[in-house]
């Protein structure tokens, strides 16, 4: 059995958990998230824990059993406690500012680059710290991992300088210029 999949998931306090035919819906003090789950796969929620199940053992069922546990206890994480990253801004002139539900950067182009956020997605802006801060929040944890990288990949940090976007837990592995041997 999926090492993964068969522990059972912990619903904190203050945290709903309604299911349908083939539908999760997660409702916490944050928000709420609704997924539809794997075709095959049941769910169960017993004595405030929530319990997934697959019928056999083919290989298909097998991974689909962990992500889908994976997948409802992101959900559960996200609307009790929500998720965070954190990009870094390094480079001269490197700025980013919040104008509304939208971030304005300044990444060494000709041109300003606005980057709307989605809905459900906020960020904050730390313009004391150096390299600059930014901090996006969310409880979908795929959806802020997708505006992180979508972020990021506005200028990915150079292999000679390092200077770009990069995540703060990121470690960076610099080539060496044309003078080192």
């Amino acid at each position: 059995m999926s090492r993964i999949g068969r522990k059972p998931i912990e619903l904190p306090k203050g945290v709903e958990v309604n299911l349908s035919e083939d539908t999760i819906r997660v409702k916490g003090p944050r928000g709420e998230l609704q997924w539809q789950w794997p075709s095959g796969m049941t769910v169960t929620v017993e004595e405030g824990r929530i319990v997934v199940k697959r019928p056999n053992d083919t290989k298909k069922n097998k991974a689909l059993h962990g992500l889908t546990r994976s997948i409802i206890a992101n959900m559960v994480k996200g609307v009790s406690e929500g998720f965070k990253k954190e990009l870094h801004l390094v480079g001269i002139g490197y700025r980013v500012d919040l104008k509304g539900q939208s971030l304005m950067f300044s990444l060494g182009y000709s041109h300003p680059v606005e980057f709307p956020l989605p809905e459900g997605i906020t960020a904050e802006i730390d313009h004391k710290a150096r390299p600059l801060k930014l901090t996006l929040q969310g409880i979908d944890k795929q959806l802020l991992g997708q505006v992180a990288a979508n972020i990021r990949s506005l200028r990915p940090p150079d292999a000679y300088k390092g200077k770009g976007i990069r995540y703060a837990d990121e470690r960076l592995k610099l080539k060496p210029g044309k003078t080192a041997k």
